[in-house]
């Protein structure tokens, strides 16, 4: 399968942590190889230009080229890393970073230019994958079932399978029996809520570890608040912005204990998703920087009753594995394969997308 054409992701997720970029060589239906990856972390004011402009308020066009270029500089390092060179890559798939979902209004909104990425780079380039998603009907997120179902395959894992991603917003992909079978919402919460906690009363971005939850306690009364939401009860399709969700219930509680409350809320948020499964899935991958909280991953497998592992168990890189997925994507786009289905983002049919720049 060495045939396959070598391609670049990249993913700015909702944590607003950095840019993952990965290697991947597929024709988007199967995955021949892995590549180098790396993360450009952003630095503390590059953060703060993201955040300022997140629900489509403030300088979003200075912000969007200030992404862009970032991009292009994650794309470098990923070729000095891997010897190569620009004219050895057929695509980037480049995410952007989402600034605003609103799938009900039909409006999501990705920053980064493909254009000019394409230009800064010299590689032609794949961007605005959720857009036709959306209009379509679709929720436009989750987009990397079809990628974690590729890679189930390659793996020869037993079905009923869970994939849950704890990003900024937690998703779960459902791969039932036989494998065909897929299923994807996001659930809630990921791992923006007890961050931002943490920034504001801390100074720290995150809870490293879960050090901080560890020591604290969950109040069971501001999490049964946290769980009366009305998502929770809604039935899939359903997606979230990051923002969807405050943590105004935690306001008067120690960090300690805030902290433990917002990772309960998180797992438990996902335990609450399990009963829109088809089947109770036979075990949980955790994937993003979820899977790193000690905390977490212990609170995981006190709500789901499941084994909970990380994905790293199967073989997979979870640091790369969503940029790996928009390489994927990159491709299926370029072949006019789906990047969604009815099962994954509630679009009426198979629906592609993504907007492609050539080099000219």
């Amino acid at each position: 399968m060495t045939q396959h054409p070598w391609i670049i992701g990249l993913m700015s997720g909702t944590s607003m942590d950095g840019i993952d970029a990965a290697l991947l060589r597929t024709d988007g239906e199967a995955v021949a190889e892995f590549g180098p990856a790396l993360t450009l972390p952003y630095d503390p004011a590059m953060r703060e230009r993201i955040r300022s402009v997140l629900g489509g308020r403030g300088p979003v066009m200075a912000v969007s080229q200030a992404v862009t270029e970032a991009h292009a500089a994650a794309v470098s390092a990923l070729l000095r890393e891997a010897n190569l060179k620009p004219s050895d890559i057929a695509w980037l798939g480049f995410h952007g970073h989402t600034i605003l979902h609103r799938p009900d209004e039909r409006r999501t909104w990705q920053i980064g230019d493909g254009g000019l990425l394409a230009k800064l780079t010299g590689i032609a380039t794949v961007s605005d994958f959720r857009s036709q998603d959306v209009a379509g009907g679709g929720q436009g997120a989750p987009l990397v079932p079809l990628y974690h179902a590729a890679l189930a395959r390659r793996a020869g894992l037993q079905p009923p399978l869970l994939v849950l991603n704890l990003g900024g917003v937690g998703n779960v992909t459902f791969i039932g029996s036989g494998g065909d079978e897929i299923f994807a919402f996001d659930t809630g919460p990921g791992n923006a809520l007890l961050d931002d906690w943490m920034l504001r009363h801390a100074g720290r971005a995150q809870d490293e570890g879960g050090t901080t939850a560890a020591k604290g306690g969950v109040d069971e009364a501001v999490l049964a608040k946290l769980l009366a939401h009305p998502y929770f009860a809604a039935p899939p399709p359903k997606s979230l912005d990051r923002d969807d969700f405050t943590a105004d219930a935690v306001n008067g509680l120690s960090l300690e204990d805030g902290a433990a409350t917002l990772t309960a809320f998180t797992a438990a948020a996902v335990a609450r998703g399990l009963s829109h499964l088809p089947q109770r899935p036979l075990r949980c991958l955790v994937t993003g920087g979820g899977r790193h909280n000690a905390t977490m991953m212990r609170m995981l497998t006190q709500y789901l009753n499941l084994p909970v592992e990380p994905v790293e168990a199967a073989g997979w890189r979870g640091d790369s594995l969503e940029a790996e997925a928009f390489a994927f994507l990159a491709m299926r786009a370029v072949r006019g394969l789906p990047l969604s289905l009815p099962g994954t983002t509630g679009v009426a049919r198979p629906m592609s997308g993504g907007r492609l720049y050539p080099i000219s």
